[in-house]
Protein backbone atom coordinates (compact mmCIF):
# COMPACT_ATOMS: atom_id res chain seq x y z
CA UNK A 1 0.00 0.00 0.00
CA UNK A 2 3.10 2.01 -0.14
CA UNK A 3 3.29 5.35 -2.57
CA UNK A 4 5.27 4.19 -5.94
CA UNK A 5 7.86 6.36 -4.89
CA UNK A 6 8.51 4.89 -1.85
CA UNK A 7 8.99 1.38 -2.42
CA UNK A 8 12.27 1.20 -3.46
CA UNK A 9 13.38 3.59 -0.59
CA UNK A 10 11.52 1.21 2.01
CA UNK A 11 13.19 -1.67 0.32
CA UNK A 12 16.99 -0.33 1.26
CA UNK A 13 15.84 0.53 4.75
CA UNK A 14 14.08 -3.28 4.98
CA UNK A 15 17.99 -4.41 3.42
CA UNK A 16 19.55 -2.28 6.07
CA UNK A 17 17.68 -4.38 8.90
CA UNK A 18 17.45 -7.82 7.31
CA UNK A 19 21.26 -7.69 6.95
CA UNK A 20 21.91 -6.86 10.23
CA UNK A 21 19.14 -9.18 12.10
CA UNK A 22 20.50 -12.22 10.03
CA UNK A 23 23.80 -10.82 11.62
CA UNK A 24 22.78 -11.75 14.94
CA UNK A 25 20.72 -14.63 14.48
CA UNK A 26 21.71 -16.59 11.60
CA UNK A 27 24.18 -19.03 10.47
CA UNK A 28 26.66 -21.27 12.85
CA UNK A 29 28.81 -18.23 14.90
CA UNK A 30 29.99 -17.77 18.44
CA UNK A 31 28.84 -15.01 20.11
CA UNK A 32 32.14 -13.34 20.08
CA UNK A 33 31.93 -13.88 15.65
CA UNK A 34 28.51 -12.66 16.00
CA UNK A 35 29.34 -9.47 17.90
CA UNK A 36 32.32 -8.93 16.01
CA UNK A 37 30.51 -8.92 12.66
CA UNK A 38 27.76 -6.39 13.95
CA UNK A 39 30.41 -4.02 15.06
CA UNK A 40 31.82 -4.31 11.19
CA UNK A 41 28.36 -3.63 9.90
CA UNK A 42 28.00 -0.77 12.81
CA UNK A 43 31.28 1.02 11.25
CA UNK A 44 30.27 0.49 7.30
CA UNK A 45 27.44 2.02 8.58
CA UNK A 46 29.36 5.35 9.82
CA UNK A 47 31.44 5.40 7.38
CA UNK A 48 28.89 5.50 5.07
CA UNK A 49 26.97 8.94 6.94
CA UNK A 50 30.54 10.08 6.30
CA UNK A 51 30.65 9.48 2.22
CA UNK A 52 32.72 6.51 2.53
CA UNK A 53 31.63 3.48 0.79
CA UNK A 54 32.83 -0.14 1.49
CA UNK A 55 30.07 -1.19 -1.02
CA UNK A 56 27.37 0.28 -3.79
CA UNK A 57 24.58 -0.94 -1.47
CA UNK A 58 25.78 2.21 1.33
CA UNK A 59 25.81 4.64 -1.34
CA UNK A 60 22.28 3.74 -2.37
CA UNK A 61 21.41 3.56 1.30
CA UNK A 62 22.92 7.02 2.18
CA UNK A 63 21.28 8.50 -0.83
CA UNK A 64 17.73 7.01 0.44
CA UNK A 65 19.02 8.56 4.41
CA UNK A 66 19.81 12.32 2.50
CA UNK A 67 16.24 12.45 0.01
CA UNK A 68 14.08 11.98 2.73
CA UNK A 69 16.54 13.44 5.75
CA UNK A 70 15.68 10.09 7.77
CA UNK A 71 17.16 10.32 11.73
CA UNK A 72 20.86 8.56 11.42
CA UNK A 73 20.44 7.48 15.19
CA UNK A 74 17.69 5.57 14.28
CA UNK A 75 19.66 2.75 13.02
CA UNK A 76 22.38 2.57 15.49
CA UNK A 77 19.27 1.91 17.87
CA UNK A 78 18.27 -0.82 15.61
CA UNK A 79 21.66 -2.20 15.36
CA UNK A 80 21.85 -1.93 19.71
CA UNK A 81 19.25 -4.35 19.39
CA UNK A 82 20.27 -6.49 17.69
CA UNK A 83 23.71 -6.59 19.67
CA UNK A 84 21.86 -6.96 22.71
CA UNK A 85 20.09 -10.26 21.05
CA UNK A 86 23.30 -11.81 20.47
CA UNK A 87 24.49 -11.45 24.14
CA UNK A 88 21.12 -11.09 26.15
CA UNK A 89 18.25 -13.79 26.91
CA UNK A 90 16.50 -12.31 29.73
CA UNK A 91 14.92 -9.32 30.69
CA UNK A 92 14.05 -8.44 34.83
CA UNK A 93 11.10 -5.89 34.51
CA UNK A 94 8.67 -4.98 31.98
CA UNK A 95 10.96 -1.48 31.71
CA UNK A 96 13.87 -3.60 30.47
CA UNK A 97 11.59 -5.25 27.98
CA UNK A 98 10.30 -1.82 26.87
CA UNK A 99 13.98 -0.35 26.70
CA UNK A 100 14.72 -3.34 24.24
CA UNK A 101 11.47 -2.35 22.13
CA UNK A 102 12.36 1.60 22.17
CA UNK A 103 15.61 0.49 20.39
CA UNK A 104 14.37 -2.31 18.17
CA UNK A 105 10.83 -1.68 16.91
CA UNK A 106 10.11 1.95 17.61
CA UNK A 107 13.08 3.38 14.55
CA UNK A 108 10.71 1.37 12.05
CA UNK A 109 7.77 3.52 13.09
CA UNK A 110 9.63 6.94 13.60
CA UNK A 111 11.60 5.94 10.21
CA UNK A 112 8.26 5.19 8.28
CA UNK A 113 6.84 8.79 9.10
CA UNK A 114 10.14 10.28 8.01
CA UNK A 115 9.48 9.03 4.92
CA UNK A 116 6.32 10.90 4.62
CA UNK A 117 7.54 13.85 6.73
CA UNK A 118 5.89 13.34 10.15
CA UNK A 119 7.88 14.15 12.85
CA UNK A 120 5.06 15.98 15.08
CA UNK A 121 6.29 14.87 18.75
CA UNK A 122 2.54 13.04 19.49
CA UNK A 123 2.87 11.49 16.29
CA UNK A 124 5.86 10.00 17.62
CA UNK A 125 4.95 9.15 20.53
CA UNK A 126 1.79 7.27 19.27
CA UNK A 127 3.88 5.26 16.57
CA UNK A 128 6.35 3.84 19.70
CA UNK A 129 3.40 2.76 21.29
CA UNK A 130 1.73 0.80 18.03
CA UNK A 131 5.50 -0.69 17.24
CA UNK A 132 5.98 -1.42 20.95
CA UNK A 133 2.34 -3.47 21.11
CA UNK A 134 3.73 -5.07 17.86
CA UNK A 135 6.62 -6.27 19.35
CA UNK A 136 5.39 -7.51 22.35
CA UNK A 137 2.84 -9.59 20.49
CA UNK A 138 5.33 -11.18 18.24
CA UNK A 139 7.02 -12.17 21.94
CA UNK A 140 4.24 -13.64 23.03
CA UNK A 141 3.41 -15.64 19.43
CA UNK A 142 6.91 -17.38 19.63
CA UNK A 143 6.86 -17.89 23.16
CA UNK A 144 7.75 -21.50 22.40
CA UNK A 145 10.65 -20.65 19.40
CA UNK A 146 11.96 -17.75 21.32
CA UNK A 147 12.29 -20.77 24.19
CA UNK A 148 14.03 -23.12 22.19
CA UNK A 149 16.62 -20.28 21.29
CA UNK A 150 17.27 -20.28 24.49
CA UNK A 151 15.46 -16.96 25.03
CA UNK A 152 12.34 -15.76 27.58
CA UNK A 153 11.33 -12.39 26.22
CA UNK A 154 8.68 -12.38 29.74
CA UNK A 155 9.44 -10.11 32.56
CA UNK A 156 11.44 -12.11 35.14
CA UNK A 157 9.88 -9.86 37.76
CA UNK A 158 6.19 -10.91 36.90
CA UNK A 159 7.41 -14.54 36.71
CA UNK A 160 8.69 -14.78 39.91
CA UNK A 161 5.73 -12.98 41.54
CA UNK A 162 3.50 -16.09 40.21
CA UNK A 163 5.99 -18.27 40.99
CA UNK A 164 7.23 -19.46 37.55
CA UNK A 165 10.33 -20.96 37.23
CA UNK A 166 11.64 -22.01 33.56
CA UNK A 167 11.15 -25.65 33.65
CA UNK A 168 7.69 -24.84 32.65
CA UNK A 169 8.83 -23.59 29.40
CA UNK A 170 10.91 -26.93 29.28
CA UNK A 171 7.54 -29.01 30.35
CA UNK A 172 5.21 -26.95 28.42
CA UNK A 173 2.85 -26.42 31.63
CA UNK A 174 0.34 -23.69 30.95
CA UNK A 175 -0.91 -24.04 34.25
CA UNK A 176 -3.06 -21.35 36.19
CA UNK A 177 -0.04 -19.13 37.12
CA UNK A 178 1.42 -18.77 33.77
CA UNK A 179 -2.17 -18.06 32.31
CA UNK A 180 -2.36 -15.17 34.90
CA UNK A 181 1.39 -14.06 33.71
CA UNK A 182 0.73 -13.84 30.10
CA UNK A 183 -3.08 -12.13 31.23
CA UNK A 184 -0.76 -9.23 32.57
CA UNK A 185 1.18 -8.77 29.32
CA UNK A 186 -1.54 -9.00 27.07
CA UNK A 187 -3.60 -6.41 28.43
CA UNK A 188 -0.37 -3.85 28.88
CA UNK A 189 -0.33 -4.37 25.01
CA UNK A 190 -3.88 -3.78 24.52
CA UNK A 191 -3.62 -0.74 26.31
CA UNK A 192 -0.79 0.15 23.67
CA UNK A 193 -3.01 -0.49 20.38
CA UNK A 194 -5.73 1.50 22.14
CA UNK A 195 -2.60 4.51 22.41
CA UNK A 196 -1.51 4.27 19.32
CA UNK A 197 -4.61 4.54 17.25
CA UNK A 198 -4.96 8.51 18.40
CA UNK A 199 -2.28 8.43 15.09
CA UNK A 200 -4.58 7.39 12.78
CA UNK A 201 -6.23 10.81 12.21
CA UNK A 202 -2.68 12.44 12.11
CA UNK A 203 -1.83 10.21 8.97
CA UNK A 204 -2.24 10.48 5.32
CA UNK A 205 -4.97 8.75 3.36
CA UNK A 206 -2.97 5.32 2.28
CA UNK A 207 -0.77 5.06 5.40
CA UNK A 208 -3.85 5.18 7.58
CA UNK A 209 -5.18 2.24 5.87
CA UNK A 210 -1.95 0.23 6.45
CA UNK A 211 -1.53 1.33 10.06
CA UNK A 212 -5.01 0.81 10.59
CA UNK A 213 -4.71 -3.04 9.02
CA UNK A 214 -1.77 -3.81 11.11
CA UNK A 215 -3.16 -2.56 14.35
CA UNK A 216 -5.58 -5.37 13.73
CA UNK A 217 -3.60 -7.80 13.28
CA UNK A 218 -1.54 -7.23 16.04
CA UNK A 219 -5.30 -7.13 18.37
CA UNK A 220 -6.21 -10.29 16.37
CA UNK A 221 -3.09 -12.35 17.28
CA UNK A 222 -3.85 -11.09 21.01
CA UNK A 223 -6.86 -12.13 20.46
CA UNK A 224 -6.07 -15.63 19.04
CA UNK A 225 -3.96 -15.90 22.21
CA UNK A 226 -6.84 -15.33 24.52
CA UNK A 227 -9.12 -18.39 22.80
CA UNK A 228 -5.82 -20.72 23.42
CA UNK A 229 -6.39 -19.30 27.27
CA UNK A 230 -3.03 -18.18 27.21
CA UNK A 231 -0.90 -21.89 26.11
CA UNK A 232 1.55 -19.98 23.72
CA UNK A 233 3.83 -23.37 25.27
CA UNK A 234 1.94 -25.45 23.10
CA UNK A 235 0.66 -23.81 20.16
CA UNK A 236 1.64 -20.27 18.03
CA UNK A 237 -1.10 -18.76 17.16
CA UNK A 238 -1.07 -17.22 13.50
CA UNK A 239 -3.84 -15.27 11.28
CA UNK A 240 -4.97 -17.51 8.48
CA UNK A 241 -5.81 -16.02 4.81
CA UNK A 242 -9.52 -16.02 6.22
CA UNK A 243 -8.56 -13.86 8.85
CA UNK A 244 -6.69 -11.13 6.50
CA UNK A 245 -9.60 -11.18 4.49
CA UNK A 246 -12.01 -10.12 7.74
CA UNK A 247 -9.14 -7.67 8.85
CA UNK A 248 -9.23 -6.17 5.21
CA UNK A 249 -12.52 -5.59 5.00
CA UNK A 250 -12.56 -4.28 8.73
CA UNK A 251 -9.78 -2.03 7.78
CA UNK A 252 -11.78 -0.75 4.84
CA UNK A 253 -15.05 0.26 6.92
Amino acid sequence: FLPKNLRKHVAVIYRFARQADDIADEGNYSVEQRLERLNNYKKELSDALQKKYKEPFWEIFCLTVDKFNLTPQLFFDLLSAFEQDIHKTRYDSSDELLDYCKRSANPVGRIILEFFNIRDVKALQYSDAICTALQLTNFYQDVSIDWLKGRIYLPVSDMKEFNIDETKFAEKKCDENFTRVMKIQIEKTYNLFNEGKNLLPLLPRRLRFQIRLTILGGAEILKKIEKLKYDVLNFRPKLSIIDYAKLFFKAVI
